[in-house]
């Protein structure tokens, strides 16, 4: 359970570390967004994609 926490507070700094060098996540090529007068809908494609390659590595360390 320690090992985990640890991980889990690396990722955390490092993503907030990234956002501080001012990546855009949320905003990344890929993203749609669909304006439409009121109608605003927003489709975080390439972020979901990430996150999934994301976790599915920190996944992978932690079951080995």
């Amino acid at each position: 359970m320690g090992k985990s926490l640890v991980i889990l507070g690396l990722l955390i700094a490092g993503l907030g570390l990234l956002m501080m060098a001012g990546v855009p996540l949320g905003r990344l090529p890929g993203d749609f967004s669909i304006r439409r007068g009121a109608f605003t809908f927003y489709f975080p494609l390439a972020s979901s994609i990430l996150v999934s390659v994301v976790l599915t590595g920190v996944m992978y360390l932690l079951r080995r």
